[in-house]
């Protein structure tokens, strides 16, 4: 498969490349990022030949938003997706500081969540205006479900539903506003409870259906293809385990999950193969899956990530690990047909 391959969502109203650009490195994550560095990895971006941008209001406090749009604006509309969020409002607070929230160098706006009918479309109409589009391709309700709000869940869960949240984007999507809907969580589980009240085109699924991790392959990745249903894969490397650091799920990872890593990347070696491509390749094979998207910081870790989501795997490499149980049985691996060298 190449980076630059397309595959559908929202009843083919949405093509995506297969790798898509996760734009929260740009917003400065952790480490700050000045324009000129973001603007960089952008046009890499681009003369790669990638089209899928996912950025969020919550990212830099509204930094990630204004960043991609400001690119994107002189770019004909028809050639690239964009995707954004909903479920926090953006206000004005001149006390934040650097570091709120992980953010290096946030603008000054504190994010307050609203899953409500109001609230999705005040978010909507402030994120038009920051990107400067008149639509948005794909909208995901930002972080919703118990690993995010624990006993709050149920409130928030109220609020997108009861409270007209859900029947907002369905409008949306109705008025072509928005061509597709979906969540964007770190949890299959709500992301379900959400299919059973509306059709959902499109879920960002980050860290739960990796080369590390499929708890969710014999539930919701398989709800999705009999919902025809897509799921782009957020979070492929688990924080960075699967890509040479020691985060899992955006803290130190715990010795038995170093332990898998460990045996991940002795297979791996064993067939010449780096880690972080078959990482790459592995979400891919699900026909639940219509993309990827990465983050990164400069144009040479973009096509670092190109060439390894490119990289010829031999078969063996999967038949491997599942013989050894580091995959289970059942797991769709790519095929020697679905792969193209980078």
């Amino acid at each position: 498969m190449k980076a630059t391959d397309r595959r559908c969502v929202g009843d083919g109203r949405v093509h995506l490349t297969a790798l898509g650009l996760g734009c929260s490195s740009l917003a400065g994550l952790y480490t700050a990022t000045s324009e000129a560095e973001a603007n960089a990895v952008l046009q890499a971006t681009w003369d790669a030949g990638l089209r899928y941008f996912d950025t969020a209001p919550f990212y830099g406090y509204t930094l990630g938003e204004r960043r991609v749009g400001s690119f994107l604006a002189t770019r004909p509309r028809d050639e690239f997706v964009v995707s954004t969020k909903v479920g926090r409002v953006m206000q004005p607070d001149v006390g934040v500081a650097p570091g709120d929230d992980g953010w290096a160098e946030p603008l000054p706006f504190r994010p307050a969540y609203d899953y409500t009918r109001a609230g999705v479309l005040r978010s909507v109409e402030d994120s038009l205006q920051r990107m400067g589009l008149s639509r948005i391709d794909i909208l995901f309700v930002h972080d919703i479900g118990r690993r995010t709000h624990g006993d709050r869940h149920d409130h928030y869960w109220r609020q997108l539903t009861r409270g007209g949240g859900l029947r907002a984007l369905e409008e949306l999507r109705l008025e072509g506003r928005v061509a597709a809907i979906g969540l964007g969580v770190n949890e299959w589980q709500v992301a379900r409870d959400a299919m059973e009240e509306t059709q959902i085109d499109c879920t960002l699924l980050a860290g739960r259906y990796t080369l590390l991790e499929q708890a969710s392959s014999s539930t919701f990745m398989d709800d999705c293809v009999r919902h025809r249903s897509r799921v782009v894969i957020g979070g492929v490397f688990n924080s960075g385990i699967l890509a040479g650091h020691a985060r899992f799920d955006y803290a130190d990872a715990p010795a038995d999950v170093v332990a898998k890593v460990h045996a991940l990347q002795s297979v791996c070696a064993e067939f010449g193969v780096a880690l972080p491509a078959a990482a790459l390749q592995f979400p891919m094979a699900h026909p639940a899956v219509a993309a990827c998207v990465v983050g990164v910081r400069s144009a040479s870790e973009l096509h670092q990530d190109i060439a390894w989501f490119q990289q010829a795997i031999p078969a063996a490499l999967w038949n491997a690990l599942r013989d050894r149980g580091l995959l289970p049985a059942h797991a769709p691996c790519p095929d020697d047909n679905d792969r193209t060298a980078g």
